[in-house]
């Protein structure tokens, strides 16, 4: 049984952010334990907010998560490889991420920003293993058990 305070407007806010504190502080510390590896990018702090404030939500789901980055990597990495890094070319490559999230129902709007990432920073090919992979991997493994174990939250709504 929750207590009375748990009925309060700031409650469900305070889980939220507890979860994606606690996420991106494993993550973080994951990096500080082996500094050569990169377990974090800008995007995954996009995705706090929709797997721990809106877990119901169709974006917030392991496979929207999960195929969302690793797809919007890819796709940043081949443009950037065929046509280089232009105007053109990030345009280019974040209008098919967003194309192809919604034609394969794999929606998760912080992936739109893997293809800038990418072609900004210069990433290549092992990057979609590390950070993207791993860390989509990890970031819902950490929402299973943060939302079945602690926010009270049933997660996911959908593996699918």
């Amino acid at each position: 049984m929750l207590k009375p305070w748990t009925n309060s407007r700031y409650f469900p806010p305070l889980v939220a952010g507890m979860g994606a504190m606690l996420c991106i502080t494993a993550l973080s510390s994951l990096s500080a334990m082996e500094p050569s590896m990169v377990w974090l990018m800008a995007p995954f702090g996009a995705t706090m907010v929709i797997l721990f404030g809106l877990p119901a939500s169709p974006l917030a789901q392991p496979r929207n998560i999960i195929v969302g980055h690793l797809l919007t990597t890819t796709i940043g990495l081949v443009i950037a490889s065929l046509i280089g890094v232009n105007a053109w070319s990030m345009g280019l490559a974040v209008g098919l991420a967003v194309a192809l999230m919604l034609l394969t129902n794999t929606t998760h709007p912080p992936a739109g920003a893997n293809p800038l990432v990418v072609m900004l920073a210069g990433e290549h090919w092992d990057f979609l293993l590390m950070p993207v992979a791993i860390g989509a991997l990890l970031i819902v493994g950490f929402g299973l058990l943060y939302h079945n174990l602690i926010s009270g939250h049933r997660y996911p709504q959908r593996w699918y």
